[in-house]
């Protein structure tokens, strides 16, 4: 297994570390979500230049690298449903994209095909990312009311507001990037 692949096995690992962060109450959960999903996001950014630079690109690499994107955002996305900070209707809209474009891609690659992702795939993956760090950075901010550190007394609700405003963003380009990926593959739909 080649280095870039190392890095998106590395990702599927971090994915349950990363949930019992969020997920289990300990001083400074928050924090530890935020350096696995960051570290996890790094793997992401790493594995496909290494690959491309290197000439390490496998069609192992151009499926499992966008299934564990998938692994990692919907988790973190569930994980923020469970803690009342994401609302359950974004989420379902991204798992129906997803499943459409994993069904796609598991039609292609029984005909011996491999489709890797476009760049309306990769807009979706980075406005996930960033929405996602951005309410981790906001739970971490709130932590520190918790600690003692003096806070406005709206700020919960306005990073609510923001957080939710930040994952239906997410959860729009996730709608386009599943529409354009249909568009472009219906091929693999249609049976003749």
């Amino acid at each position: 297994m080649n280095l870039p692949n190392k890095l998106t096995v590395a990702r599927i690992i971090l994915v349950p570390f990363f949930a019992a962060a969020l997920l289990i109450n300990f001083p400074l959960n928050n924090l530890a979500a935020l350096a696995l999903f960051g570290a996890a996001s790094i793997t992401d950014l790493l594995d496909g230049k290494i690959a491309r630079k290197r000439g390490l690109v496998t069609d192992f690499g151009k499926f499992a690298d966008p299934l564990a994107d998938k692994i990692l955002v919907i988790s973190a996305l569930l994980c923020f449903v469970q803690l009342g900070l994401c609302d359950c209707v974004a989420v379902i809209v991204v798992l129906f994209r997803e499943f459409a474009v994993t069904s796609i891609r598991l039609i292609a690659a029984s005909k011996g095909k491999v489709i890797a992702a476009n760049i309306w795939g990769k807009v979706k993956t980075v406005t996930q990312i960033v929405a996602i760090i951005c309410v981790l950075v906001m739970q971490i901010v709130l932590d520190l009311g918790e600690l003692g550190v003096c806070l406005p007394c709206c700020l919960s609700s306005v990073f609510f507001i923001a957080g939710e405003a930040l994952i239906w963003v997410s959860t729009f380009f996730a709608l386009i990037s599943g529409v354009v990926y249909v568009a472009q593959n219906k091929q693999f739909i249609s049976e003749k």
